[in-house]
């Protein structure tokens, strides 16, 4: 009993520090590695819920896979070294801090509002079905179908989006229709 209440506290500060690096970090490689720690964070909260499947899927499909591409996306885009703020200050930067101020008032808020009633309660009561592959199958394809595809979708978006900005940022379009048409000199040159 004392080893999950320990493991929940260690993987809850892994889950906050991998989070609040995603955000802090200026280098992309960087925040993408906390991105990777928090999500395995994650995947140890779900072990404590006894969601041996969704932890099995959190560590192979997005610490594994969606992680991967992250870093494939980072590394063709690159813009490690541009700055994250225009130098004549100002602008969307400066709303920044305000959001983060509404945020934080936000989850006090929700937490003294719900949260603190069920500290002393023993949870919710789970079936002996619960975070079974079968349930979750049939939670994806039933009652959240539309929302599973979106999210599909919004990662493929997401990668094309990357790479037509790659390609803009790295001027490989205009190196392209340079190739395409005929050089004026080797029409006249007759050669």
């Amino acid at each position: 009993m004392w080893f999950e209440q320990v493991m929940f506290f260690v993987a809850g500060a892994g889950v906050l520090a991998g989070a609040l690096g995603v955000v802090v970090l200026r280098n992309p490689f960087y925040s993408v590695l906390a991105l990777v720690s928090h999500l395995v964070a994650l995947a140890v909260l779900f072990l404590l819920l006894q969601a041996q499947f969704l932890a099995a899927a959190q560590v192979v499909v997005y610490a594994g896979a969606v992680m991967v591409l992250y870093v494939f996306v980072v590394a063709y885009v690159g813009g490690a070294d541009e700055p994250l703020r225009p130098d004549e200050g100002g602008g969307i930067a400066s709303f920044g801090p305000l959001f983060a101020a509404a945020l934080a008032v936000e989850l006090c808020v929700a937490l003294l509002g719900t949260g603190l009633e069920a500290v002393d309660s023993r949870g919710a009561d789970l079936g002996a079905g619960f975070g079974t592959p079968g349930q979750i199958g049939s939670l994806l394809l039933r009652s959240f179908l539309v929302p599973f595809e979106a999210a599909s979708y919004l990662l493929l978006v997401a990668a094309v989006g990357a790479v037509v900005l790659a390609r803009r940022r790295r001027g490989l379009e205009d190196a392209e229709e340079g190739r395409a048409q005929p050089s004026p000199i080797g029409i006249a040159g007759g050669s």
